[in-house]
């Protein structure tokens, strides 16, 4: 049974039993891995099923292996694998550093490089394979060099540790994050404001606690998702240059007694400059609590955005029309049009903001410097980047795919006496203070509602009967159309703004 076992031939159940038998009678205790993920205990491609425990690189001082439990309990290979690229970055960037400073020799460095470009060649085309024994992209990675090259390998951890090696990795792929998310901001902005000048002269209600209140135009409603989008592009972009700062070389928590300089590595890896306290470098994660934070909040805007759309295609408003390509239909009911992107988009912001709680409720309570419970931080930072890309492609994909009902929308215009807050400032114009015009045309929106007619459809004799100061030229300002031509205040709506000529520039960049 064991040897078929080595050979891989018994499946893994009894293979894991009798491994186990196998270990009580050398009176040892083995190691065998049972990963949640798909990881091979092997070597790499091609190579035996592993018969043997393998020595953990920092197994020095323990005299028995980890359970079985422990071992797929800490791994996290199955996750941080991720950030392999950013690993051997880093690693070569710290190799030619230690060459230079004389602590490895020229030979030994290009030893490691070579080692390290082929073991990125063989990730890349999926022969490397990942063993979750060796816990880590960090320990995968330097085992495999190891195997690769042999003692020069074993130079590469000078004046490093797992402390600081994951931090620089995390940094640099979260740069890398940020400016895919960008690029993603600006796409979406760029559909919004095309929206906006294919319906440049379009006139909608504007809601405040979803009920009507004035007159916009769609382009300025649009172009106010283009403003949120803008922020959350700002707060990404000072999130990254706050994060572009680099730990490696503080080692543990301490730094180091070798001649080692920080300075070249922070430069050859694009950061601003090292870190300038070394238990800071490696224990915070205040740097990912602000990336997550500015997601949440992006996400938060698209929620936004979703809802919106969601309600605009109901049959209750009617006001877009999503094509059949960004639409799902009912398993049960034929009729149904769903415009389930945006839904999702809306749900979906739910767990970017519980990918933040997560990360907060992690750090809230850890000692300096670092704690293994950091190894946690990985999951929800990877979950809230892929989600919000996601949300932002589709919702993209979404505004590339839709319609607004110019007629559905134009027949709804004079409910809601949208004209109301512009008649007011006809009053104003007239001399009279802004609290007895809000009471005059409060009066004259009551007796249109008791008549069952809009303000514009007052007679001026009607109009009068509550306050003398109406002229003729009040029908200049009632009605959707005069009320939007009133509008003169920067950063108001109004056609004589033009409000999409200043967001061309989002355009035309995409």
């Amino acid at each position: 049974m064991v040897s078929l076992a080595r050979v891989g031939i018994v499946p893994a159940a009894d293979r894991a039993r009798s491994l186990r038998v196998q270990d009580k009678s050398n009176s040892s205790r083995g190691s065998l891995c049972s990963c949640r993920c798909s990881i091979a205990p092997h070597l790499e491609s091609g190579t035996s099923r592993m018969a043997a425990v393998e020595t953990k690189l920092w197994g020095g001082r323990f005299e028995e292996s980890v359970t079985p439990s422990v071992e797929k309990f800490s791994e996290s290979v199955s996750f941080d694998k991720k950030l392999y690229k950013h690993d051997i970055q880093g690693s070569r960037a710290h190799a030619s550093m230690l060459a230079e400073q004389g602590l490895i020799t020229m030979e030994d460095k290009g030893k490691i490089i070579g080692g390290l470009d082929e073991i990125e060649r063989r990730i890349e085309s999926g022969e490397f394979a990942w063993r979750a024994d060796r816990e880590d992209v960090h320990m995968n990675i330097e085992a495999a060099l190891i195997d690769l090259v042999g003692e020069p390998a074993k130079k590469l951890h000078t004046a490093r540790s797992r402390n600081d090696q994951v931090v620089t990795d995390v940094r640099l792929w979260c740069r890398e994050a940020i400016d895919r998310l960008l690029g993603k901001i600006v796409g979406l902005q760029a559909a919004l404001v095309r929206l906006a000048v294919r319906y440049e002269d379009l006139i909608i209600p504007g809601y405040t606690h979803l009920q009507r209140a004035q007159p916009l135009l769609l382009p300025h409603l649009l172009l106010a998702y283009v403003e949120q989008l803008d922020r959350d592009a700002g707060r990404l972009s000072d999130c990254q240059a706050r994060m572009n700062y680099c730990p490696l070389g503080s080692c543990a928590l301490a730094g180091t007694g070798l001649p080692i300089d920080r300075f070249a590595t922070a430069r050859a890896l694009g950061f601003t400059a090292p870190l300038r306290n070394s238990v800071d470098a490696v224990s915070d994660r205040d740097f990912l609590l602000e990336f997550l934070s500015a997601n949440s909040i992006a996400a938060v805007h698209l929620s936004r955005l979703a809802e919106e759309w969601v309600l605009w295609a109901s049959e209750e408003f009617g006001f877009l029309i999503p094509s059949d390509a960004v639409s799902t239909g009912s398993s049960i009911m034929p009729q149904k049009k769903n415009p389930d992107p945006m839904e999702l988009v809306r749900g979906k912001s739910a767990r970017v903001i519980g990918s933040l709680t997560t990360l907060l409720v992690l750090c809230k309570g850890l000692p300096q410097a670092y704690n293994r419970d950091l190894q946690e931080d990985k999951e929800p930072l990877f979950d809230s980047v892929d989600t919000v890309n996601a949300m932002l492609e589709v919702s993209t994909e979404f505004a590339l795919n839709i319609s607004f009902n110019m007629e559905r929308i134009a027949k709804s215009l004079p409910a809601g006496h949208l004209d109301a807050t512009t008649m007011a400032d006809y009053c104003v114009y007239k001399g009279i203070p802004f609290r007895t015009s809000h009471d005059i045309v409060g009066k004259s929106v009551a007796l249109a509602l008791s008549k069952r007619c809009q303000l514009a459809e007052l007679s001026l004799s009607e109009l009068r009967s509550i306050n003398p100061i109406f002229d003729e030229d009040v029908a200049n300002y009632l009605g959707a159309e005069n009320a939007i031509e009133r509008f003169q205040s920067y950063g108001s709506t109004g056609k004589r703004l033009s409000c999409t000529k200043k967001y061309g520039f989002i355009k035309e960049a995409h």
